[in-house]
């Protein structure tokens, strides 16, 4: 059975629920979703924290114009470049969306590697205090003067198992995470850990595509050449020129690479490498947010 009927039966085995394609990056999440949409003439919710921007295009593996007239997609460039977004700002925005594709009679189909994102949809988020715009005017003015890893710096001093988890380039999230601790003096991460999302708000069924080691690798280093292939390198430098250098989906895996190399920081020919490693990581960081999720786990061998 392939991956794509699998899921199919998944979701008529839960109807009501929203049917979550989560896991690692490069395993096929897009093409899947696109497929149950077309046969349970269902409607796509990006859960993706890249591909919400809009012109941040090819490194963020945005759903092809074919995938997107087969399937309609939400919250796919939904807003621009240097625009703030979190995961409560994005889960009210989802829910929105889900909201709409029920009241049209469609099927919901929740679809992106930002798990933490659809723990927030599905769990709400830990009761942490209000935005303190005077702290984050501060935290901005650090940022500018002294650089964005200064701001991380302070972080990793109060919360280091949140500074592991944000790049130091995640101007929104660093603040967020020093302002939580400013006004409590608890980390966030301890904020999260009472929390532990063990309440469902909303019922969904999530399925991952699981690739082991090696064919996941290959899956990545395919996609990076296609996209350099395909202009990668060059949306990044017009990017740059927009004035886009500091935006937050700048320090996203792959484009925080393209930016080194154009930059003279990493060689050319060291790029592809680079990416790749880097995607790695991020993959195994997704399956580290999976642990311990009720998921079902198809293989990406049996197709997608």
């Amino acid at each position: 059975m392939s991956v794509v009927e699998q899921a199919i039966r998944i979701a008529r085995e839960h109807p009501g629920e929203v049917l979550a394609i989560v896991g690692p990056t490069a395993t096929g999440k897009t093409s899947l979703a696109v497929e149950l949409s077309a046969k349970l003439d269902g409607e796509v919710v990006s859960a993706d924290s890249v591909q919400i921007y809009r012109a941040f295009d090819i490194g963020s593996g945005k759903p092809s114009a074919e995938q997107l007239a087969s399937a309609p997609h939400h919250l796919l460039s939904a807003i621009g470049p240097l625009e703030p977004i979190d995961a409560a700002a994005w889960a009210d925005l989802a829910t929105r969306a889900l909201d709409g594709i029920r009241a049209r009679g469609r099927v919901p189909i929740l679809c992106g590697g930002s798990f933490l994102w659809v723990k927030a949809l599905l769990f709400g988020l830990a009761g942490a205090p209000a935005a303190n715009a005077e702290l984050r005017d501060r935290h901005r003015a650090i940022a500018a003067s002294e650089g964005r890893h200064a701001l991380h710096a302070r972080l990793r001093e109060v919360d280091v198992e949140t500074a592991n988890r944000l790049h130091p380039n995640d101007l929104v999230r660093v603040s967020r995470a020093l302002e939580v601790f400013e006004l409590t003096r608890k980390p966030l991460s301890a904020w999260h850990r009472e929390h532990a999302f063990a309440r469902i708000r909303r019922p969904a069924k999530l399925i991952a595509i699981d690739c082991d080691a090696v064919a996941l690798t290959e899956r990545i280093r395919n996609r990076v050449r296609a996209w350099i292939a395909n202009g990668w390198i060059d949306e990044v430098e017009r990017l740059v020129a927009m004035g886009y250098d500091d935006a937050r989906a700048m320090g996203s895996v792959g484009y925080a690479q393209v930016r080194a190399m154009l930059a003279g920081e990493l060689r050319r020919e060291d790029l592809e490498t680079a990416v790749v490693r880097a995607t790695r990581v991020f993959a195994r960081r997704q399956h580290t947010w999976l642990r311990g999720a009720e998921v079902a786990r198809l293989e990406c061998s049996q197709g997608s």
